[in-house]
Formats: structure tokens, C-alpha cells, sequence
């Protein structure tokens, strides 16, 4: 069974900085993909960041440049997050992807707000 436990979200003020980490255990033979998605109040779960394992890295438009996806080399992403807006206000999720399976975290919630 497939494990993702997220940390790192909190209260920030507008312009502040929060550092998702999500880590990934279990039987996990391969990692195609890893990502994060968010889901405000009211709103649909979308995307925020993906990185493909030996591609690159892909961004919600509303997040590019201040936003920042990692991967170390074992089972864990991470997900810099600079010049907070309240906009960015959600549960985020971190996300996995492995053999045609697409596993779940049980999510972070972040909070910009003065």
C-alpha cells in the first residue's frame, strides 16, 4: 500500500514563503510522476505543479515564478512557494503516479491572509 504524508503548510501574510513537503512510502516500484494539486473553497481540485520522472516540470500558469517543484532522489517532492497571495488559499494535495496508478495525499492546508 502506497503512503503520502504532506507537511510544511500553515498561516502566512501575503508576500510570505511555505515549503510543502510530501513524502511517499510503500510498495512504489516506479515513480512516472509527482505532483501537487489544490482545492480552494467552492472550487475544483486543479493542478499546481508536476515533475515527470527524467522530464521536466510543469506550472499553473497563476504560479509560474513564484512557485518552485523538487524532487529528491528517493520518494519525496517538495513545493517552494514565494510571494504568497491570498489567492493561493487552499488544501493542497500532494499527488503520485506509478504504473498507471495515481495515489494521494489526505492534503496541507495553506492560508494567506493578513
Amino acid at each position: 500500500q502506497v503512503q503520502l504524508v504532506e507537511s510544511g503548510g500553515g498561516l502566512v501574510q501575503p508576500g510570505g514563503s511555505l515549503r510543502l513537503s510530501c513524502a511517499a512510502s510503500g510498495s512504489i516500484f516506479s515513480i512516472n510522476a509527482m505532483g501537487w494539486y489544490r482545492q480552494a473553497p467552492g472550487k475544483e481540485r486543479e493542478l499546481v505543479a508536476r515533475i515527470i520522472s527524467g522530464g521536466g516540470a510543469h506550472y499553473l500558469d497563476s504560479v509560474k515564478g513564484r512557485f518552485t517543484i523538487s524532487r529528491d532522489n528517493a520518494k519525496t517532492v517538495f513545493l517552494q512557494m514565494n510571494s504568497l497571495k491570498p489567492e493561493d488559499t487552499a488544501v493542497y494535495y500532494c499527488n503520485l503516479d506509478s504504473n498507471g496508478m495515481r495515489y494521494w495525499g489526505q492534503g496541507t492546508e495553506v492560508s494567506v491572509s493578513s
